[in-house]
């Protein structure tokens, strides 16, 4: 009687705490410097139409191995990272060089491409990385740091974006709208996050700047927590715990027309 009465109250103290909690984790968050949804031009907002001059995306696992793509026009590439790439449009790219500049230390480039847009050459190239917390041994990444822990309850990535290479921005048409993207997709459920925009669809995080505003070197903060258990385990006990939930069925089912078709076959004496 007396545990009956307590528990509304130990309710409401548990969902206090939590709110409590959830508060101090986002008053103790570093702002981002990413540029929120509203603070984007017009163009940009309209049918959710980018351009991005600039994008790094991380597919980050629990054992901090990580797929890392990036796509960037080689205007960007130059402005950014002081690459010294032929910015003709029509010129024959060289593939090696582009692989060349991203090999590094603890990290393989397994794919690079390239494409055309508002007249400029850009180049896709994907790294396999061994460990995210080195990632910045790669010369065109080496403006962040990544820090990548564990805690009794979840994992924490922070990457803060430094300054670019500072070389002077190339004359290739860009007209002040073009943007630049961060991405980080999660293999657990997020906990918290400090982009100002909501998730994006598959789990992932992205956090924006104005291309001018990369090259000016306005700091960029990324964090983000996850649970320790990946989205892939939990899913593949769900199916499990699905599988043998049918099977229980199905034998309760057969179980049940075997033993009614018995008792219809008995004839009494």
């Amino acid at each position: 009687m007396a545990l009956s009465g307590r528990a509304p109250g130990m309710r409401v103290v548990a969902v206090a705490t939590m709110v409590v909690g959830l508060l101090s984790a986002h008053i103790n968050a570093q702002p981002s410097g990413a540029l929120a949804a509203s603070e984007k031009s017009a163009w940009n907002r309209v049918l959710g139409s980018r351009q991005y001059e600039y994008d790094e995306r991380i597919d980050l696992s629990l054992d901090g191995t990580a797929i890392v793509d990036v796509n960037a026009s080689l205007a960007a590439l130059v402005a950014l990272h002081g690459a010294s790439f032929d910015l003709d449009p029509e010129a024959r790219l060289d593939r090696l060089t582009v692989r060349a500049f991203f090999e590094g230390e603890g990290a393989a480039v397994r794919e690079v491409t390239a494409f055309r847009r508002h007249g400029r050459r850009f180049v896709h190239v994907r790294l396999a990385v061994i460990d995210i917390r080195n990632l910045s041994r790669i010369a065109p990444l080496s403006w962040s740091t990544y820090q990548f822990r564990k805690t009794d309850a979840e994992y924490q990535f922070v990457q803060d974006v430094g300054p670019p290479a500072r070389v002077t921005a190339p004359q290739v048409g860009w007209t002040g709208d073009e943007l630049v993207a961060f991405r980080l997709h999660l293999p657990s459920r997020i906990t918290f996050h400090n982009p100002p925009d909501q998730l994006e669809r598959g789990n992932i995080l992205a956090w924006e700047q104005r291309l001018s505003d990369r090259m000016a070197g306005l700091p960029l903060h990324m964090e983000a927590r996850m649970e320790t258990q990946s989205i892939l385990y939990r899913t593949l006990w769900l199916f499990a715990g699905t599988f043998v939930a049918a099977l229980a069925l199905l034998g309760t089912i057969v179980w049940w027309v075997a033993r009614k078709g018995r008792g219809g076959n008995m004839v009494p004496a």
